[in-house]
C-alpha cells in the first residue's frame, strides 16, 4: 500500500497533488449551476462539491474556490440573488464537462454546447433542459474557509423538479433511474448502481435491506 505522509503531500507536483487529494475522498456529486449576469447573459458551470445543508428549511451548500480570478458564477449569483443546481446525467456528460472551459463573461456556455436554457416560473437564473432535476435556489450566506481562501456558498431551495416516478413513497428520490453521474476528481466520471437501501438502523436490531438494486 502506497503511503504519503503530510509532508510528502505538500512535496507533490502541483496537478498530481490535486489529482491525488480530490480523487482519494470518493465519489461527489456532479452538478451544473447556472447564473444570469446583470446584463442578461447566461452563465453555466460544472461543480462536484454541491452538499444537503439541511431539509428544515431545505438548504444546499457548495464550495467556491479563492476569488483571485474572475468567477462569474459567483459574480452573477451575488448581484442577482439567485442560481440554479442541476444534475448531469449521462447523456449530457461531455458538454457539462466542457462548461469547465474558461470563456470570456461576455459568451454564455449554453452557447458553446448543446445544452438548452430552460426558464422555468419565473425564475431568474436559467436551468438546463436535458438535466432530469432542477434545483432553483436563492442565495442566502457564506462563509471563507480561514485554511485556504475558499468559500462555502448557502443556498436555499425555492423550487424543485423532478420526475414523478422516480420519488418513492417515503420521498427517497432513485437517482440512478436518471443516470446520475458521479465525479471522480476534476475530470472523472462514474455512473452508479443502486446496491441496497437499509431500513433506519437501531441499536440492537439487525439491518435489513429495503430496496436492492438490479
Amino acid at each position: 500500500m502506497k503511503h504519503y505522509t503530510k509532508e510528502e503531500l505538500k512535496n507533490l507536483k502541483g496537478r498530481y497533488r490535486a489529482n491525488l487529494v480530490n480523487s482519494c475522498t470518493g465519489y461527489k456529486s456532479c452538478n451544473l449551476l447556472g447564473t444570469m449576469s446583470g446584463q442578461g447573459i447566461t452563465n453555466l458551470a460544472i461543480f462536484n462539491s454541491v452538499v444537503h445543508i439541511g431539509s428544515n428549511p431545505a438548504l444546499l451548500g457548495f464550495i467556491l474556490r479563492p476569488l483571485t480570478v474572475r468567477r462569474d458564477t459567483y459574480i452573477n449569483f451575488k448581484e442577482s440573488g439567485f442560481f440554479t443546481v442541476n444534475q448531469v446525467n449521462s447523456n449530457i456528460l461531455g458538454d457539462a464537462h466542457h462548461t469547465s472551459a474558461k470563456y470570456d463573461e461576455s459568451i454564455s456556455e449554453f452557447s458553446k454546447t448543446n445544452l438548452t436554457e430552460d426558464f422555468l416560473d419565473d425564475f431568474p437564473a436559467p436551468y438546463v433542459q436535458e438535466s432530469a432535476i432542477k434545483i432553483g435556489c436563492s442565495y442566502v450566506n457564506e462563509y471563507t474557509i480561514a485554511e485556504n481562501d475558499c468559500l462555502l456558498i448557502i443556498g436555499a431551495i425555492e423550487h424543485l423538479y423532478l420526475p414523478e416516478d422516480t420519488i418513492h413513497a417515503d420521498g427517497w428520490v432513485q437517482l440512478d433511474k436518471m443516470d446520475t453521474v458521479a465525479t471522480i476528481g476534476l475530470d472523472g466520471y462514474a455512473l452508479p448502481d443502486l446496491l441496497h437501501r437499509f431500513a433506519y438502523a437501531r441499536p440492537y436490531e439487525t439491518t435489513h435491506i429495503l430496496e436492492s438494486g438490479s
